[in-house]
């Protein structure tokens, strides 16, 4: 739960920059936001979640 809210977050903050630094319109902002809601409630997405939660286990086991 902590490493999705922080995904969420994460994006969010990019979302905003991007907004602010008119990269990214509010229109496709909005298409975004509402594509990855759908995308949450339909078969793929335990799939995705598996394979982010693998990816920052991955990193998370990278020692410097």
């Amino acid at each position: 739960m902590a490493l999705s809210l922080s995904v969420v977050l994460l994006l969010g903050i990019i979302m905003v920059v991007l907004i602010r630094g008119k990269s990214l319109k509010a229109g496709p902002a909005l298409v975004a936001i509402l594509f990855g809601f759908f995308l949450a409630s339909t078969g793929i997405a335990p799939s995705i979640n598996r394979f982010l939660n693998s990816v920052a286990e991955t990193i998370n086991n990278i020692s410097f």
